[in-house]
């Protein structure tokens, strides 16, 4: 009997049961570490305000530090951009909020950009020795690009501000937000070391001794330097005190319509202020020493509409103290958005133009290429803003208020700016109505709480439809109003001259960041180099 053998084709085998199974585990595999980027960015997202979660950064960026370690470089870019998407989609929402979700899903995909690039630093750094160091340094430098450009930059979103219930406030005092970053982002990035350490001990029996002391070393430090800062947060008053007065006087609506009523909104303003006057009056409340209103509080220009100065000049007479007032003015053919420091008898007597002037709000960028793809832009910013060019430091009965005008308390050096320029505390007049109730009022909030106390100042926050607030030196807030109502603030509050390292420094921590950043990107370079030369040999 003659046996035939046939030739089975390699598909029509059968497969082993376990081959779905495997499928699926290296599919898992692969999808994980982008999953856990994009969670930990969400992670990372939730520890910012209103919520006062602010150490769930740290597991963000244990998280963070694991999904890149070992990584190559285009790995790193992919992930760092999903974890940028998993913490800006959600923190920058209110950005869409009346303007529909096309601005906002642009802003974050341009925003993501520059985690990505620190994503594939840190993959490229996470061998070295001392990774924790380096890889937060990188963070801080990606932040400081953020702040820079595009249009000027837009640094909402820093670490930093997401500090302000949190144990590492006090280094905002040491060296403002970059230190008060990197001490969080370091902490996380060593949290990661730690666990990753003693899992490979417990493995291999084996502990390496330095990277073990860098890892303690990297979560201890910053939590021991944030107790040895803690005497540079004092509310102690140096130059006597001051009573103020915060105007919230609320607007006819929420939303970009809330412009269309202008005389409204100023109306609104007065009428608070005489409401406060007559409670005074009545020895309800104590005379403040003058009166603080919010960023736009008269839309209408009170140098070229006599009605509105005349609303103005009432109010400052039936107060009898001076009134810092927010208004919208024409100069020169320029358009500014200035605050008036206004005086009973002599009426205006100085101003302050905003310097950082927000863009696609106040001015449009590539206005005609902008123009071209949607006309709406360009309807909704008729006429750009112009920057100023001076520190605004007002002098208000003996005090010098520092004038801080609402999307400029982002930027450190336009609050530096203005206590190096001799402000004995702050006031950050704004006006949040165009975003409805969102979470950027509240994110907002904890970055004037985080300048309280990086420069040891009273900051106040008159803002037109809420939340207004006085916050004390060392970052608490002892009073504040709800959102959408009128209401004022009265309080006595310190003045103080000192200066605090992070002022002092300035610029200067944020640099050497950025160069220990670059060191470390130029030993992880220099050696992936030399060990493709010996692979060659």
């Amino acid at each position: 009997m003659t046996v035939t053998a046939t030739s089975v084709d390699e598909s029509d085998q059968v497969q082993p049961p376990t081959a779905p199974a495997a499928r699926g585990a290296r599919l898992l595999r692969r999808l994980a570490p982008a999953a856990a980027a994009a969670l930990s960015g969400v992670l990372l997202y939730v520890s910012f305000p209103p919520r006062t979660l602010w150490w769930l950064a740290l597991p963000a960026f244990a998280v963070f530090g694991w999904v890149l370690r070992g990584r190559g470089w285009k790995a790193g870019l992919g992930l760092g951009y999903l974890f940028g998407l998993g913490f800006l989609l959600p923190l920058l929402v209110w950005t869409g909020v009346e303007v529909g979700p096309g601005p906002w899903i642009a802003l974050v995909v341009i925003e993501a950009i520059f985690v990505a690039l620190v994503g594939a630093g840190v993959a490229a750094v996470s061998k070295l020795p001392g990774a924790p160091v380096w890889a937060a340094a990188i963070w801080i430098a990606g932040e400081a690009a953020r702040a820079r450009v595009p249009f000027n930059g837009f640094p909402w979103g820093k670490v930093a501000f997401g500090q302000a219930d949190g144990v590492f406030l006090p280094l905002a005092a040491v060296g403002g937000t970059p230190v008060l970053g990197f001490a969080v982002v370091l902490c996380g990035f060593g949290l990661y070391e730690v666990v990753r350490l003693a899992v490979e001990g417990r493995r291999t029996r084996v502990v390496r001794r330095s990277a073990a002391a860098v890892a303690l070393l990297s979560v201890a430090v910053p939590v021991v330097g944030a107790v040895a800062a803690r005497p540079l947060v004092s509310d102690k008053a140096e130059d006597g005190t001051v009573t103020v007065a915060v105007i919230q006087g609320n607007v006819p609506r929420a939303g970009l319509e809330f412009n269309a009523q202008r005389r409204a909104v100023l109306d609104y303003h007065a009428r608070e202020t005489e409401r406060l006057a007559a409670e005074v009056k009545a020895g309800k409340v104590a005379k403040p020493d003058f009166v603080l209103w919010p960023e736009n509080s008269s839309d209408i220009d009170p140098f070229a509409n006599a009605d509105a100065r005349a609303v103005i000049d009432e109010a400052v007479k039936a107060i009898g103290v001076p009134i810092s007032v927010g208004g919208v003015v024409e100069r020169d053919g320029k358009l500014y958005n200035e605050q008036i420091l206004w005086d009973p008898v002599k009426g205006p007597v100085d101003t302050y133009d905003k310097r950082q002037i927000q863009p696609f709000g106040e001015y449009l960028p590539l206005r005609s290429l902008i123009g071209a793809i949607n006309d709406n832009w360009t309807s909704m910013v008729s006429q750009d803003f112009s920057r100023g060019s001076k520190p605004g430091v007002f002098d208000m009965d003996g005090a010098k208020v520092g004038l801080v005008t609402c999307y400029e308390a982002a930027f450190d050096w336009a609050v530096r700016s203005e206590v190096t320029d001799g402000a004995q505390m702050i006031s950050v007049p704004s006006n949040n109505a165009t975003f409805d109730r969102s979470e950027m009022t509240y994110q907002q909030l904890a970055m004037s709480r985080v300048r309280a106390v990086e420069h040891s100042r009273t900051v106040t926050v008159p803002v037109t439809s809420g939340v207004s607030a006085i916050i004390m030196p060392d970052g608490r807030i002892t009073q504040k109003t709800g959102m959408f109502v009128a209401d004022s603030l009265v309080q006595k509050v310190p003045l103080r001259s000192s200066q605090t390292p992070a002022t002092q420094l300035g610029i200067l921590p944020e640099i050497a960041l950025v160069l220990i950043a670059a060191g470390g990107l130029g030993w992880a370079i220099g050696a992936g180099v030399r060990g493709r030369r010996a692979g060659g040999v």
